[in-house]
């Protein structure tokens, strides 16, 4: 994998942790098949897009390295993708929504490294290489458009998710996977589809997260977003852009079309079928102008209680950050509040203090493995904030009354500074009580408080990366490994034969073979016949018009491939 990262200096960027997440792209698994679906698929698209589509799809897609005869080699599209000042990597199927944004952050695309079945050609549940490539890429060449896409990754990396969030994620996951395996039974995918609408079912008695909110602006817009006006929009939705069922279905006037706006953040979205309806933006400004306006409500932007309730919500890693710089990392578990205002906040587990995002030292899990509390509020009559060596001395007892009505007493034994400020105050002795309740025995040893007032940023990940072990993430379904019967073999063989023609024109007369081989058993393998007929139309008139006939009489018998095949046909 070295060569690869080499091949774009926004893969030497990407942290750590979010390697987990990287497979091989493996080119040598695509079948003849694959690159028959690809092809066609892109040959529909540079047929019928161009009229919808905002922008110059061809123009797009060459920036992108992308070309309509064979599946994008990552390799190769990554040294074409850092001129436009991006780059893509391959994952397996969808990945935690907190990685996919952190990925973008860092202007890399994550590309599913398999391709869609024949038989889930126009649209399918799962991530495809189709889908990222040939949707995402073209669009993102446009500057306005490529700053949105990254800005929603910082964004959006800053998203509290619930524990409800990744139970939908890992069975939309799941669902996806089996609709897209080849040999799923319908009582799998039936069964999967139903823990989908139960965890949906129970989303709907929660409030929406961050994450949630988001991921839905996220769907209306680099997904399924329309720009310009209600009556005329173009595409420049991935989701829309790759699906060339859904490109011609959204623009007819059975899908409402609705002014992008942030109400969107709270319409949910259904990824197993078409959608119902979709947004339009005037133009890419409103976009950015949009996700600014959902941001500057987050809990990274705000703080305060509402951010600390997400934090516990979340029930997993997070960083609360005070005004003067001071971070706390852990596993938020208890808030004490009077009147809606925090009054005092605790950790549970391994917890570590940062300043400004870098980690203190004597301040690591190691020495606070087993939680951290701290006040917020202001003390009374006292600026601690501004708190300096001339204030305070070391060996004095003091006793700070907080206006929440908070008491902390103890002696002072040492302080973390920042020049002459004092951000940290060291205790021995300490006790903190909130009336009857005492929140710090001084039996518990030293005592660190945080010489600040307000909670100003709450996100969901710590401070310092380093401060914490790397976490491997588990899902609870893998991919689907094909393994073809020797008569998906066979039917591979006939399509590599023909590919090897169109590239190499070897024999010509051994189209005219595969074609009778294939009448002689009443083959309805329509896209391998689709492909004999493009090569022999300007060859071979007679193998052209058989051909041409077979797939409409398959086309007449076969309701389900009528329009693929005609389409076909049609842009021959």
């Amino acid at each position: 994998m070295d060569n690869f990262f080499s091949s774009n200096v926004h893969l030497q960027k990407l942290p750590n942790h979010l390697l987990q997440y990287i497979v091989d792209q493996d080119y040598s698994k695509y079948t003849s098949v694959d690159q028959a679906v690809w092809r066609y698929v892109m040959k529909k698209n540079l047929d019928y897009l161009p009229k919808v589509i905002f922008g110059d799809y061809l123009q797009g897609l060459n920036k992108a390295g992308i070309t309509i005869e064979k599946i994008p080699d990552l390799y190769g599209m990554n040294r074409i993708l850092q001129d436009v000042g991006w780059a893509a990597v391959c994952v397996d199927g969808f990945i935690p929504p907190q990685a996919f944004m952190e990925f973008q952050a860092y202007k890399v695309l994550v590309i599913a490294a398999e391709i869609r079945q024949l038989k889930h050609l126009e649209y399918t549940p799962a991530p495809d290489i189709l889908h990222e490539a040939a949707g995402h890429a073209p669009i993102i060449p446009d500057e306005k458009y490529s700053r949105y896409l990254q800005l929603f990754g910082e964004i959006g990396s800053n998203a509290f998710s619930s524990s409800t969030d990744l139970d939908l994620f890992e069975s939309i996951r799941t669902l996806s996977i089996l609709k897209e395996a080849p040999n799923s039974s319908s009582l799998e995918i039936e069964k999967a589809q139903k823990e989908v609408e139960r965890i949906q079912k129970k989303a709907q008695n929660e409030e929406l997260s961050e994450m949630s909110k988001i991921r839905n602006l996220h769907w209306w817009t680099v997904e399924y977003g329309l720009i310009g006006s209600l009556e005329k929009p173009k595409i420049y939705g991935a989701g829309l852009l790759s699906s060339i069922g859904e490109s011609e279905w959204c623009m007819s006037s059975a899908v409402k079309k609705i002014l992008y706006n942030i109400n969107a953040s709270v319409v949910n979205f259904d990824i197993t079928k078409p959608q119902p309806q979709l947004f339009v933006t005037p133009d890419f400004d409103h976009l950015i102008n949009v996700l600014e306006e959902f941001a500057s409500e987050m809990a990274y932007k705000k703080g305060g209680i509402d951010g600390l309730r997400k934090a516990i919500s979340s029930n997993s890693i997070s960083t609360i950050q005070y005004e003067n710089g001071i971070q706390i990392s852990g596993v938020f578990t208890e808030l004490v509040s009077k009147n809606n205002d925090l009054v005092y906040i605790k950790t549970n587990g391994p917890t570590a203090l940062s300043y400004l995002n870098k980690e203190l030292k004597n301040h690591s899990t190691k020495n606070h493995p087993e939680g951290f509390g701290a006040p917020v509020g202001k003390i009374k009559n006292f600026n601690i904030s501004s708190l300096s060596i001339d204030v305070l001395r070391k060996g004095s007892y003091v006793t700070f009354e907080y206006e929440s009505g908070l008491l902390l007493s103890g002696k002072v034994v040492d302080f973390v500074l920042n020049n002459d400020k004092i951000l940290i105050v060291t205790f021995m002795d300490c006790e903190i009580k909130y009336y009857d309740q005492i929140l710090y025995d001084k039996s518990w040893g030293i005592y660190d408080l945080i010489c600040a007032e307000n909670i100003i940023s709450c996100f969901p990940k710590a401070a310092d990366k380093k401060s914490f072990p790397p976490k491997t993430y588990m899902y609870k379904s893998e991919t689907i490994k094909v393994n073809y019967s020797q008569k998906e073999k066979d039917i591979h063989s006939l399509y590599k034969e023909v590919r090897d023609y169109r590239e190499n024109q070897p024999d010509f007369n051994r189209l005219r073979v595969i074609f009778d081989s294939l009448i002689q058993k009443s083959s309805s393998e329509w896209l391998i016949i689709l492909e004999i007929a493009q090569l022999a139309q300007k060859l071979d008139n007679k193998l052209f018009i058989d051909a041409k006939n077979y797939l409409i009489d398959l086309s007449n018998n076969n309701p389900n491939n009528k329009k693929l095949i005609l389409d076909g046909l049609r842009i021959l």
